[in-house]
């Protein structure tokens, strides 16, 4: 139960006002149970004529508070038989009996009312904590997770604490309270008899405990496969098309399969452990009452007890109702398990430490229009092991234009991921502006950016809310004319609802050139001092190559550009050009320069394995 308090400490605070109205109501609906079953005791000695004492009117003064209490309730029932008769009377207090139990199922009703407001505020919160904790952790947290199992855990778990925590919270506030008030009454009818209830109930907490241990454990492994599951999904939908195209089916249905019976065996290892709960409640609970019964009657049989009766029924009564709020705690504890094992895994996620934080006195980054970027001895690596970056020193002048040629895998990508500092470097610094960016606020950093990416990140949203991306307040005349610039508004235009067109799951409903376009208009309209182009022509065709290399040439005027390129076509007129190779710069300067007569290096062989050299003489 330890862990389900830090739960709660965590997330309760903000609904307070909630849990002492709950707690408060639960109070409430446990005295007037015992009140209203009060009533049963004289109603019995009524019906068999077990007590037949006068009895006259008490002060408070006269005596302690429950001999008084106890005292006039008798005498008012006896003027009530007196006056109308023991019918009459038995009636009254049949009629008292319905209108306690009416107050006390509304006092019921209302600690429901009031603790479903905390249930779903929490949960409420719980998701908007993971999914911006998920927009603030760097990329490379997710590098290192599977995308289907983080949606697992902000879907599947969270659902889980909903059902097993917080649909549980009603219990874990009302049971104790009616237990507590249930346990005080019984002292004061038999102290010796309640005693022994104390040592009875701790010895089958002590028993569902155990059983509830297990339950934790499994149920972590269980929501653990959940997310395998989600992460197949996810990558199957993701790759339908390849699937296909490799007649993979088979293979995929045979790994879905697979894992998704892990999934079946530990789903019935965690509901048969849960299912215990209850048979093994009935069962300890039954034994204590026969145990009671055995104990009580003695005493009473014996003369060692001072309770008629009348008086031992309504004990066990009462005890009855210790009874039915136990169970149910016991079950509350295994659902509390369960949800505790999601709650681990959706800590993974709250916890993770963000290494890619804003300083505690961030510099400002120079308000000029250009901005340059330098690279001095940057090494880097990905596992801490092997360097993909190896001393790298690279100066982009404001307003330049540098491209980042080399084979696949010479770090080209990785250098333009270190500027907007999607990672940190292991050594030397890399700097915007003359600042070290460990030294900037991320957020503003990335503020002065643009990127355009290979593959156009688009959403599943209208024309005009894409473009306008990450802008505030943009007006359909800015987005028109950013649009222009990058030779996208003819075909918007052309679409059914204009730049009100919905285009589909990542723009599935546009062209590889037309979704480049549209992110090259989002660039375009952020208006950045500084541009990243990530391989922005590599996926098009000629012709889509052409509007959308013309777009971008637009796009890069008068802006610090650094430009990631295979097609060697794109990058003929940037002011410097700088081979890569296993992490380190190789070569570096123009065009011309790097296919002057007599150099042989590796620049030279790229352009001549793309049949450029005709095209360059």
């Amino acid at each position: 139960m330890k862990d389900f308090f830090a739960v709660l400490r965590r997330f309760v605070p903000p609904y307070k006002k909630y849990l002492a109205l709950n707690i408060l109501f639960n109070i409430l609906a446990a005295f007037l149970t015992l009140f209203s079953f009060a009533l049963v005791i004289p109603i019995l000695e009524m019906l068999f004529k077990i007590k037949e004492a006068s009895y006259s009117y008490m002060a408070l003064s006269e005596g302690s508070l429950k001999d008084v209490i106890v005292n006039d309730f008798y005498y008012f029932t006896q003027l009530a038989i007196e006056r109308y008769g023991a019918v009459s009377a038995l009636a009254i207090l049949a009629a008292a009996l319905v209108i306690m139990t009416a107050l006390k199922t509304g006092a019921t009703y209302l600690s429901s009312y009031y603790i479903i407001p905390l249930r779903s505020g929490i949960v409420r919160d719980i998701r908007d904590y993971v999914y911006d904790k998920i927009t603030v952790l760097p990329i490379g947290f997710f590098t290192a997770e599977r995308k289907g199992d983080v949606m697992a855990r902000m879907s599947g778990d969270v659902a889980e604490i909903e059902n097993s925590i917080m649909a549980s919270l009603d219990m874990m506030f009302k049971n104790p309270v009616m237990i507590i008030v249930c346990l005080g009454m019984m002292l004061t009818i038999s102290w010796q008899l309640t005693i022994f209830v104390f040592i009875l109930l701790p010895l089958a907490g002590l028993v569902m405990g155990r059983v509830g241990k297990r339950l934790k454990r499994t149920s972590y492994e269980g929501q653990t496969q959940w997310g395998v599951l989600m992460s197949i999904i996810e990558e199957t939908l993701g790759g339908l098309r390849i699937i296909k195209a490799f007649t993979a089916e088979g293979k995929m249905r045979r790994r879905f399969h697979g894992e998704n019976m892990v999934f079946y065996r530990l789903s019935n290892r965690v509901a048969r452990r849960q299912s215990l709960a209850h048979p093994m409640s009935e069962l300890l609970g039954t034994t204590a009452i026969a145990i009671i019964l055995w104990f009580g009657g003695s005493l009473i049989l014996s003369g060692h007890s001072s309770m008629n009766a009348a008086a031992f029924i309504y004990y066990m009564v009462i005890f009855y109702n210790i009874i039915n709020p136990a169970k149910d705690l016991s079950k509350a504890a295994y659902s509390i398990q369960k949800g505790l094992a999601s709650m681990e895994r959706v800590d993974k996620i709250l916890n993770a430490v963000n290494p890619i934080a804003a300083p505690e006195n961030a510099a400002e980054l120079p308000c000029d229009t250009k901005l340059g970027v330098s690279f001095d001895n940057v090494s880097f690596s990905y596992d801490g092991e092997h360097d993909v970056l190896s001393d790298v020193c690279l100066e982009i002048a404001p307003g330049k234009t540098v491209a980042l040629v080399g084979q696949s895998g010479s770090g080209k990508s990785t250098m333009a991921d270190l500027i907007p500092r999607f990672y940190d470097t292991a050594k030397g610094a890399i700097r915007v502006g003359g600042i070290d960016v460990r030294e900037l606020n991320p957020a503003e950093l990335r503020g002065v950016m643009g990127n355009v990416n290979q593959e156009a990140i688009l959403f599943n949203d209208t024309i005009f809310n894409n473009i306008a991306f990450g802008v505030e307040n943009a007006t359909i005349e800015d987005v028109r004319k950013a649009a222009r610039v990058a030779n996208a508004d003819e075909f918007i235009m052309a679409t059914e609802n204009g730049y009100d067109t919905v285009i589909g799951d990542r723009g599935c409903r546009l062209s590889g050139g037309q979704r480049q376009r549209i992110s090259i208009a989002r660039a375009v309209l952020k208006n950045p001092a500084i541009l990243i182009l990530d391989e922005a022509t590599s996926a098009l065709d000629s012709e889509s190559e052409a509007l959308v290399q013309q777009a971008l040439e637009r796009l890069m005027k008068d802006r610090t550009t650094l430009i990631v390129a295979h097609r060697l076509s794109t990058i003929r007129h940037a002011d410097m050009i700088c081979v890569m190779q296993d992490g380190r710069i190789v070569e570096r300067g123009t065009h011309e320069e790097l296919l002057a007569p007599g150099a042989a290096g590796v620049y030279r062989r790229l352009v001549e394995m793309q049949s450029l050299v005709s095209d360059t003489d």
